[in-house]
């Protein structure tokens, strides 16, 4: 009784229920299917490392992250396009080494791999990848160095280290840190934007080129620079020069800004 009464009052037919439970059980059971599909296809993993540890990333194609944390370990998370694809990490006493390329060797298809990693603020960073993204942030070590062989953005910010590396051939190139007594700085693009912000009291000596003549040195500007090429290179010294900065790009602008 009970039951004929909960059926006429959702006005679904007792002949129809089963279907649905089956279609609904379907569903659950293809929900399932895909969480597990999605879960085999994500690496994680925790690495304990010293203040100084070193590491290297060579990856194929996707976006890097890397972001300082306080702990003497380095947690690594790679999401991956494909299940075909394979990450073996290796781990030494002040270095981890991740190389993509390596791994799968003899492979044309690789895809994307997208890499999360927190390291220690000290640590120093080399990475590399043929497109995608790559984002570096409060790091502190001796060297900070992100290449993109084809295309993609470098975002390097609170970085305070030594030496720093940032090319890419397509997209922009950002960077938000300090210049060290002593230190080497790169940054290139083939074709994108360049923008350098750093304290108003930065000492360095600049080489900046630009093809387009677009070079902004603003607030740094002063009498020591000389232009070269009608404009499309200025060379000249802020304060001391402190540190060496070399800035180039080939289509694209170059501007300093003040914190």
């Amino acid at each position: 009784m009970k039951t004929r009464m909960l059926h006429a009052l959702s006005g679904i037919p007792r002949t129809y229920c089963p279907k649905l439970f089956s279609v609904a059980g379907l569903l659950v059971i293809a929900m399932v299917c895909v969480g597990s599909g999605y879960a085999q296809q994500r690496l994680s993993k925790r690495y304990p490392v010293s203040k100084n540890v070193r590491i290297e990333l060579k990856n194929v194609s996707g976006t890097i992250k890397v972001e300082s944390w306080n702990r003497d370990e380095i947690k690594l998370t790679a999401d991956f396009e494909s299940s075909k694809d394979s990450v073996t990490p290796r781990q030494s006493k002040d270095e981890l080494v991740i190389d993509v390329m390596s791994d799968n060797r003899g492979r044309a298809d690789v895809g994307d791999i997208n890499f999360w990693l927190y390291v220690p603020i000290n640590s120093s960073v080399d990475l590399q990848t043929k497109r995608g993204n790559i984002t570096v942030n409060n790091i502190r070590g001796e060297l900070v160095s992100a290449h993109v062989t084809l295309e993609g953005d470098i975002e390097l910010t609170g970085i305070n280290a030594a030496k720093v590396n940032a090319q890419n051939t397509i997209g922009d190139v950002f960077f938000d840190g300090e210049f060290s007594s002593g230190g080497m700085y790169r940054f290139q693009s083939g074709k994108g934007a360049i923008n350098i912000r750093i304290p108003a009291d930065s000492a360095f000596n600049l080489e900046a080129s630009a093809n387009n003549k677009q070079i902004m040195i603003g607030p740094f500007w002063n009498s020591n620079f000389k232009s070269m090429g009608d404009g499309r290179k200025y060379v000249g010294d802020v304060v001391d020069g402190r540190s060496k900065v070399i800035v180039t790009t080939f289509q694209g602008s170059i501007t300093f800004i003040r914190r």
